[in-house]
């Protein structure tokens, strides 16, 4: 076989066209790309779907769970409401009301004498000043100026 060129054939090839046999470097490069496109596509999605979760994380511990709840189902449905209604749930800030309603029940319960002083929390001493009566003996008295 002769090296010439087809006489129809252009003489001038653009660079990414190679010869017979070798290797394409424009398709490797182009694989490569996409690979690590894909790869970064993927985890900004998946950074970005769990946006509320991330906000909602420092709230109360049920719309946390809500947050998260409603998340998951937008992931696995494909359903943007879900996404939506969590972000709006996370941006929320929702008022506590299991605090003062435990409180209420506690102080009605001791009120009414059901509570047993066994699971009541114990009362916080306060700590001995020095020099007082039941203050430990290695403390110095406490000067008082007058």
């Amino acid at each position: 076989m002769s090296d010439s060129t087809h006489p129809t054939a252009i003489h001038h090839l653009p660079p990414f066209v190679t010869a017979p046999g070798q290797s394409d470097v424009l398709f490797n490069v182009v694989v490569i790309f996409m690979i690590l496109a894909i790869f970064a596509l993927g985890t900004f999605y998946l950074r970005l779907h769990s946006l509320p979760e991330t906000m909602a994380h420092k709230s109360h511990k049920v719309q946390y769970e809500l947050v998260a709840v409603l998340g998951l189902i937008s992931l696995l449905t494909h359903n943007n409401i879900f996404w939506i209604a969590a972000l709006i749930l996370a941006l929320i800030d929702l008022p506590d009301f299991s605090s003062p309603l435990s409180s209420i029940s506690r102080s009605l319960g001791r009120i009414a004498g059901k509570v047993d002083a066994s699971t009541e929390p114990a009362p916080a001493e306060p700590e001995p000043v020095a020099g007082h009566p039941g203050a430990p003996a290695d403390q110095p008295p406490v000067e008082r100026k007058a």
